[in-house]
Protein backbone atom coordinates (compact mmCIF):
# COMPACT_ATOMS: atom_id res chain seq x y z
CA UNK A 1 0.00 0.00 0.00
CA UNK A 2 1.29 3.39 -0.99
CA UNK A 3 0.07 5.93 1.57
CA UNK A 4 0.50 9.63 0.92
CA UNK A 5 -0.51 12.59 3.04
CA UNK A 6 -1.76 15.98 1.85
CA UNK A 7 -3.35 19.04 3.35
CA UNK A 8 -6.91 19.69 2.26
CA UNK A 9 -5.68 23.07 0.99
CA UNK A 10 -3.20 21.45 -1.42
CA UNK A 11 -4.42 20.86 -4.95
CA UNK A 12 -5.64 17.36 -5.72
CA UNK A 13 -3.51 15.50 -8.26
CA UNK A 14 -4.31 12.67 -10.64
CA UNK A 15 -1.63 10.50 -8.98
CA UNK A 16 -3.14 10.87 -5.47
CA UNK A 17 -5.08 7.64 -5.86
CA UNK A 18 -8.07 7.49 -3.54
CA UNK A 19 -8.31 10.72 -1.52
CA UNK A 20 -9.79 10.33 1.95
CA UNK A 21 -10.43 13.05 4.51
CA UNK A 22 -9.39 11.79 7.96
CA UNK A 23 -10.54 14.74 10.07
CA UNK A 24 -13.70 14.85 12.16
CA UNK A 25 -14.38 18.44 11.07
CA UNK A 26 -14.58 19.65 7.47
CA UNK A 27 -11.59 21.93 6.62
CA UNK A 28 -12.57 25.58 6.73
CA UNK A 29 -12.79 27.35 3.38
CA UNK A 30 -12.51 24.20 1.23
CA UNK A 31 -15.44 23.34 -1.02
CA UNK A 32 -16.43 19.73 -1.51
CA UNK A 33 -15.70 20.05 -5.23
CA UNK A 34 -12.22 21.50 -4.68
CA UNK A 35 -11.35 18.83 -2.10
CA UNK A 36 -11.61 16.08 -4.71
CA UNK A 37 -12.34 13.46 -2.07
CA UNK A 38 -13.43 9.88 -2.59
CA UNK A 39 -14.42 9.31 1.03
CA UNK A 40 -14.50 10.83 4.51
CA UNK A 41 -13.43 8.57 7.39
CA UNK A 42 -14.73 10.55 10.36
CA UNK A 43 -14.71 7.39 12.46
CA UNK A 44 -10.91 7.20 12.19
CA UNK A 45 -10.40 10.80 13.28
CA UNK A 46 -9.33 11.52 16.86
CA UNK A 47 -12.17 12.10 19.31
CA UNK A 48 -13.13 15.72 19.93
CA UNK A 49 -11.67 15.51 23.42
CA UNK A 50 -8.32 14.19 22.14
CA UNK A 51 -8.21 16.70 19.28
CA UNK A 52 -8.84 19.62 21.65
CA UNK A 53 -6.34 18.31 24.24
CA UNK A 54 -3.62 17.92 21.60
CA UNK A 55 -4.14 21.31 19.95
CA UNK A 56 -1.31 20.44 17.51
CA UNK A 57 1.25 21.05 20.25
CA UNK A 58 4.46 19.27 19.13
CA UNK A 59 5.39 18.80 22.81
CA UNK A 60 2.32 16.56 23.20
CA UNK A 61 3.01 14.51 20.05
CA UNK A 62 4.31 11.32 21.74
CA UNK A 63 1.37 11.27 24.16
CA UNK A 64 -1.03 12.09 21.33
CA UNK A 65 0.22 9.07 19.37
CA UNK A 66 -0.34 6.77 22.35
CA UNK A 67 -3.83 8.10 23.01
CA UNK A 68 -4.85 8.15 19.36
CA UNK A 69 -3.54 4.65 18.72
CA UNK A 70 -5.56 3.51 21.71
CA UNK A 71 -8.69 5.07 20.17
CA UNK A 72 -7.94 3.41 16.83
CA UNK A 73 -7.96 -0.01 18.50
CA UNK A 74 -11.76 0.36 18.60
CA UNK A 75 -11.75 0.42 14.78
CA UNK A 76 -9.61 -2.66 14.19
CA UNK A 77 -12.04 -4.16 11.65
CA UNK A 78 -12.14 -0.95 9.63
CA UNK A 79 -8.32 -0.69 9.64
CA UNK A 80 -8.08 -4.29 8.43
CA UNK A 81 -10.54 -3.49 5.65
CA UNK A 82 -8.47 -0.44 4.65
CA UNK A 83 -5.31 -2.55 4.51
CA UNK A 84 -7.01 -5.25 2.44
CA UNK A 85 -8.77 -2.82 0.08
CA UNK A 86 -5.77 -0.60 -0.66
CA UNK A 87 -3.09 -3.31 -0.48
CA UNK A 88 -2.04 -2.87 -4.11
CA UNK A 89 -2.94 0.78 -4.63
CA UNK A 90 -2.29 4.35 -3.54
CA UNK A 91 -4.30 6.26 -0.98
CA UNK A 92 -3.89 9.87 0.09
CA UNK A 93 -4.89 10.76 3.64
CA UNK A 94 -6.17 14.32 3.60
CA UNK A 95 -6.06 16.58 6.67
CA UNK A 96 -6.76 20.22 7.47
CA UNK A 97 -4.15 21.11 10.12
CA UNK A 98 -1.38 23.62 9.38
CA UNK A 99 1.33 21.45 10.92
CA UNK A 100 2.40 18.90 8.31
CA UNK A 101 4.44 16.79 10.76
CA UNK A 102 2.19 16.65 13.83
CA UNK A 103 -1.34 15.78 12.73
CA UNK A 104 -3.72 12.87 12.79
CA UNK A 105 -3.05 11.89 9.14
CA UNK A 106 0.64 11.36 9.94
CA UNK A 107 -0.36 9.40 13.04
CA UNK A 108 -2.93 7.32 11.14
CA UNK A 109 -0.34 6.44 8.50
CA UNK A 110 2.02 5.25 11.28
CA UNK A 111 -0.78 3.19 12.80
CA UNK A 112 -1.73 1.58 9.49
CA UNK A 113 1.93 0.73 8.80
CA UNK A 114 2.20 -0.83 12.26
CA UNK A 115 -0.90 -2.95 11.61
CA UNK A 116 0.41 -3.99 8.18
CA UNK A 117 3.63 -5.23 9.81
CA UNK A 118 1.71 -7.12 12.49
CA UNK A 119 -0.43 -8.75 9.79
CA UNK A 120 2.70 -9.96 7.99
CA UNK A 121 4.06 -11.71 11.08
Amino acid sequence: MDIRIKRAYDEAAANDGSRVLVDRIWPRGVSRDDAGLDDWWKELAPSDALRKWFGHDPQKWPDFLDKYFNELEDHEDFITEVIDTFQESRITLVFGAKDRRHNNAVALKKYIRKKEEEKML
